[in-house]
């Protein structure tokens, strides 16, 4: 096993998105404002002010509109977001995720792929954990009923962080991958493990924020992922849902 590299992340919040588009690219621009469905246009607005932010601290520059116009946040083929600057990739693995007005970005500087996931802790029905979990998942939560709610949703979070390590988001079976707790803590940070069928593994921790769960996987060994601010801004975050309030 390889030594362990460093990640990143940095969170945003829904009413610290600008409501101009100063800070997106003309072609982002066009394309955030396509979108006719609110919530999309809400939380990809979102997300990518989240992730341009992320890639400014991490590069140690001005967090300046004009700066973040010159970020751009592209999808590849397979839907996974890349870095780019100056029409050039630019060597930042990055992941993404929104949950209920908040949205996070993971990142690094070595080369590894990352997957990232933010859940609400709330209630999974019976019928969710059987047509998702794997046996042993299924039984894991049922050893563990009385936080049903934490353990059920921190499976799946886990899951969507390989998933997205695949570059296959939920386009692939859910229990294709196999999540394991293990028994490291550093900080507020624990340790899971997740096996793949098709003989992978990956590495990942998480961390529960009050309402919140942050997962954070790679197919390299990681360190447990560092705010690029102090405090991480997900520490007193509640979950709201504002583009219910221009349906």
């Amino acid at each position: 096993m390889g030594e362990s590299i460093s990640v990143r992340y940095h969170a945003a919040s829904m009413h610290t998105v600008p409501d101009h588009d100063r800070w997106l690219s003309e072609p982002e621009a066009d394309r955030l404002n396509r979108f006719v469905h609110v919530k999309r246009r809400s939380e990809s607005r979102l997300g990518r002010w989240a992730a341009k932010q992320t890639v400014a601290l991490m590069i140690q520059v001005p967090v300046e509109h004009g700066v973040l116009r010159e970020i751009i946040i592209r999808n590849a083929s397979d839907g996974a977001p890349e870095v780019w600057r100056d029409d050039t990739l630019a060597g930042l693995p990055i992941s993404m995720t929104d949950r209920a007005d908040w949205a996070v970005s993971v990142i690094t500087d070595s080369r590894a792929s990352l997957g990232c996931d933010l859940e609400l802790v709330e209630p999974r029905s019976e019928l969710f954990v059987r047509d998702y979990f794997t046996a042993s998942e299924q039984h894991w939560v049922a050893e563990h009923r009385d936080d049903q709610a934490v353990w059920a949703n921190l499976i799946w979070s886990a899951k969507e962080s390989a998933l997205k390590v695949l570059r296959e988001g939920l386009r692939r079976d859910t229990r294709s991958v196999e999540v394991r707790f293990g028994s490291d803590q550093i900080g507020e940070w624990q340790s899971f493990q997740v096996s793949d069928v098709q003989g992978g593994s990956f590495h990942g921790w998480w961390q529960r924020f009050d309402r919140f769960l942050l997962t954070v996987c790679a197919d390299v060994p990681i360190h447990p992922p560092e705010p690029l601010t102090q405090p991480s801004p997900l520490t007193g975050a509640q979950p709201t849902h504002a583009w219910m309030q221009h349906l």
